[in-house]
């Protein structure tokens, strides 16, 4: 008898930029790049739609959200907390 793997879940910090939608929030993630040839560092930005059941996240707030069940079309993650800066 083998036992399955436990897949390790996906989890990123990012700053909420969206709060308008009904217990869902949108969070950024900037990545700094260095370009190879022009030795520049340049920022890289995603967005994710994250599930916040409570609403009590809001515009400007960091969070940090971890990958989940499908809960919609595009909304795969959900909030872990707020951690404290």
């Amino acid at each position: 008898m083998t036992k399955t793997p436990i897949k390790t879940r996906r989890h990123f910090q990012g700053e909420v930029v969206s709060a308008a939608q009904t217990k869902t929030i949108v969070v950024r993630i900037d990545r700094h790049r260095f370009h190879p040839i022009y030795k520049k560092r340049y920022t890289v930005s995603r967005k994710f739609q994250v599930h916040d059941e409570k609403q009590q996240y809001k515009v400007g707030d960091v969070v940090e959200f971890v990958e989940c069940r499908p809960i919609s079309k595009n909304k795969k993650w959900r909030v872990v907390y707020q951690p404290t800066v």
